[in-house]
């Protein structure tokens, strides 16, 4: 081959690759644009237990921080990996300073509160505690603590805990045993009146225990188990019906650590006494669960939000995609493998929200409308 032939094969060959490897940094940039309304779950790597709150135009998110609080803030809740969050709460109390489970944030006679579980180190002595913030914006000023929330006479185990207000009368729910662990653990549903955010001002009533199959699943598809068994109902959140005739009280079920922890519901007549045990009636099947074909596990959690127009309601939730938590790797987070997601709500025809069913990780979802 001749020095002019060779000359000639070496330019057409760098002209291919140099062309190749510019369509190949052009393509982000055109996915970017194709996908710019749309977001893939999950939201976050990791994070147990999401929470978010809609208020003024911003999304307040919050999940597991083992020990301390976390808060994000954003106008895109499908952009948490964007948000700016920062540490707004610290404990200085070693009683209540460690496994800080299930932060919620709400806005209660223009201040803002976020209730949580947490304990001394032993997860047995997990108990209610709320801070408050007077600020307009809970990225400013400073949350102090209001004390801990004690639930019954025994002092009881008492964790995830939620509140909501309806017919101007505040309530909280949460998960709890009914008496300390001996050979089993079974948890429950209790809810309370509240006399004022920090303090309850009933006893607790019982409203949901672990009684079908479904709810009672402690061991995984290849034999591994915790040390006892442990029934679960725990992490209630309130929603209602399209109407809101009805009160609807979620909440998850099974252990967490298996692929089978799956959403449940109970509902009550909007204008019964929601204290009186027997205005509950529970849904005898999971509404909300598992989707082994989009590879989406461990589902439970929900939390309602609307769009930011108002016009659509979303549920955030937290799954994982693979089918068990190596149980021992909890509470530190490190092997933690659930993480938030979020798909919107429809409504069925009898006025209760239907769920629909756990979307895969690499389906492209349209944004919330209204997001910007």
């Amino acid at each position: 081959m001749t020095t002019s032939i060779k000359f000639t094969v070496v330019i057409i060959i760098f002209t291919v690759f140099a062309s190749s490897c510019k369509k190949k940094e052009s393509r982000p940039e055109l996915n970017a644009n194709v996908f710019a309304d749309t977001y893939t779950n999950p939201l976050l790597p990791t994070g147990a237990r999401p929470w978010a709150a809609y208020h003024d135009g911003k999304y307040y998110y919050l999940q597991d921080s083992d020990d301390r609080i976390v808060l994000w803030r954003t106008s895109d809740i499908t952009s948490l990996k964007n948000a700016p969050n920062k540490e707004v709460w610290k404990p200085k109390d070693k009683g209540a300073a460690f496994h800080i489970w299930g932060p919620e944030i709400h806005r209660i006679d223009n201040k803002w509160y976020i209730y949580f579980s947490a304990d001394d180190g032993n997860t047995d002595n997990h108990q209610i505690y709320v801070i408050e913030n007077a600020s307009e914006d809970p990225f400013e000023g400073e949350f102090t603590m209001k004390g801990r929330i004690r639930t019954d006479k025994g002092d009881n185990w008492a964790i995830l805990p939620s509140v909501f207000n309806h017919n101007n009368k505040l309530y909280m729910i949460w998960s709890g045993w009914q008496k300390r662990r001996i050979e089993a653990e079974t948890q429950c549903i209790y809810i309370a009146g509240m006399a004022n955010p920090w303090t309850l001002a009933s006893g607790r009533v019982l409203i949901s225990k672990p009684e079908y199959e479904w709810e009672r699943q402690w061991i995984n598809p290849d034999g591994s188990k915790t040390g006892y068994p442990i029934y679960v109902n725990e992490d209630p959140h309130c929603f209602h019906t399209r109407n809101k005739d009805k009160v609807l009280v979620y909440y998850s079920a099974s252990g967490t650590w298996t692929p089978y922890y799956a959403v449940g519901m109970l509902y009550a007549d909007a204008k019964s006494d929601l204290l009186d045990p027997s205005s509950w009636t529970k849904v005898d099947k999971p509404v909300f669960t598992q989707n082994p074909e989009n590879q989406v596990f461990a589902t439970g959690s929900p939390c309602f939000v609307p769009s930011p127009d108002m016009k659509e309601i979303y549920f955030l939730y937290q799954a994982r995609s693979v089918d068990k938590e190596p149980y021992g790797s909890l509470p530190s987070g490190d092997m933690d493998t659930r993480s938030p997601r979020l798909q919107k709500m429809e409504w069925a025809d009898d006025g209760f929200p239907a769920l629909g069913e756990a979307l895969s990780e690499i389906e492209n979802i349209k944004k919330p409308s209204g997001t910007k």
